[in-house]
């Protein structure tokens, strides 16, 4: 009866993404998706890759190059940028800037994220790459390498410009890899407004404070592109992504996108429980293609003689607790053979912790399926061939699971290797020294 119970409210969960608050969106604009973005599961998606026009959503990766820049050592946040004829003649939304004039680094970001200035991305586009034009050419790039396969950009602001395209689904990636990249970064995108000449300028993202769990990142709008926004949530531990393009009043994307954050939730919260529940009724055993976490499993039985993984005729009589599909465990787990893997010990105690750099590929309710998934992952990116492996444990929900997670690396390796994947559709995110 639970079961059922649980199955009808995930349909009627299901029937609540349909629906849209008061108004109509333009289905030439408009487009729709959420994701959970630690594992890249997708829980919403409504013409997700159709081509759509990013606006000042196109800020967020003139942010990631500047963002660059800096930990490259080319720039600091107190290093002042030079406002050329060019940038001083941008259109409005803008700082008024007048050629000449200066503003630091700092105050670059903050007039991007907030104000989403015009005038200040031609500034930071000339200051990286001479023109702007270049830095564009320099922006397609980039987010090719992250992944971004069906965005192209023309300026650095989100102007105008009809060969300037991208798809709900690439600016979800981009949000996803800037909050991964650059965490250190990340408190600019939940400030509420920020004072430049004695002018306070408030941000657009208006859920920051009006829905559970925001924290960030991007709005935008140009008459082509209808009223877009980019923003990430935590609940609990659990991160998501969503972006709604086109809509046909801030008003309307706002309380779309609220309604789509909190649909998402629900929908795991009801995943969750419906896979408890099935648990209860159904043992299942694990697979044979999964043959390294029934050796692990035996293994922690310390049985004095030798038993038998099985083979395709017979499986062994255990009853093996396999991940729901929010964070499965690979189709295949096998470690790379060039490199013989480390595995540290099932901790998060702060005292034992790695120092350094990580990157996190996955969460499960089983140490080996998190172990199966890093020796999976390690043959899937050159850079983690020497690292080291560490599944440590944690309560989420009143559950125990375990990271997969790489050690020993640094903060240039971890960016690397999580492009590398998020190029194969792979979860991964960047984890800075202490978190």
């Amino acid at each position: 009866m639970y079961v059922w119970r649980c199955l009808f409210l995930s349909l009627i969960l299901l029937l609540s993404f349909g629906l849209a608050p008061e108004g109509q969106a333009d289905t030439r604009r408009y487009a729709a998706f959420v994701a959970d973005a630690n594992t890249g599961d997708v829980l919403h998606s409504r013409l997700a890759d159709a081509q759509r026009y990013p606006a000042s959503l196109t800020k967020m990766m003139t942010l990631y190059l500047l963002f660059e820049a800096i930990e490259a050592g080319e720039l600091s946040l107190s290093d002042t940028l030079t406002v050329s004829r060019i940038a001083a003649s941008q259109q409005p939304s803008n700082l008024n800037l007048s050629q000449g004039d200066t503003i630091t680094v700092e105050t670059a970001i903050r007039a991007l994220v907030i104000k989403s200035a015009n005038d200040v991305a031609v500034v930071v586009a000339e200051q990286l790459a001479t023109t702007e034009r270049a830095f564009a050419v320099e922006m397609t790039a980039r987010a090719r390498e992250l992944g971004l396969s069906n965005t192209t950009f023309r300026n650095a602001s989100g102007l105008p410009n009809s060969r300037q395209v991208t798809t709900a689904r690439d600016m979800a990636r981009l949000t996803v890899a800037l909050r991964r990249d650059f965490p250190q970064y990340m408190p600019y995108f939940s400030e509420r407004s920020f004072t430049y000449n004695g002018r306070t300028y408030r941000s657009h993202n208006n859920l920051i404070g009006r829905v559970e769990g925001v924290d960030g990142m991007k709005t935008g709008y140009i008459r082509a592109s209808g009223f877009n926004i980019a923003t990430t949530a935590e609940r609990d531990g659990r991160r998501l992504v969503a972006v709604v393009m086109g809509g046909p009043t801030a008003a309307y994307r706002d309380a779309h996108a609220e309604q789509l954050i909190n649909a998402a939730y629900r929908s795991l919260e009801n995943r969750e429980a419906l896979i408890v529940a099935a648990r209860d009724l159904t043992p299942r055993l694990n697979p044979i293609r999964e043959q390294d976490i029934i050796a692990t499993q035996i293994a922690a039985l310390d049985l004095s003689p030798p038993v038998a993984q099985g083979d395709g005729d017979s499986l062994p009589p255990l009853r093996i607790e396999m991940t729901d599909d929010m964070g499965a465990a690979p189709t295949s787990a096998h470690a790379s053979t060039d490199v013989e893997p480390t595995l540290i010990a099932l901790s998060d105690d702060p005292a034992t912790r790695p120092s350094g750099w990580a990157i996190q590929v996955g969460a499960y309710a089983d140490e080996a399926a998190a172990r199966a998934r890093l020796e999976t992952v390690q043959s899937l990116a050159d850079e983690l061939g020497t690292a080291e492996m560490y599944t440590p444990r944690f309560e989420a929900n009143g559950r125990t699971l375990f990271r997969a997670r790489f050690t020993g690396i640094n903060a240039t390796t971890a960016r690397a290797a999580c492009a590398r994947l998020a190029a194969r559709d792979e979860p991964c995110f960047a984890v800075a020294p202490g978190s």
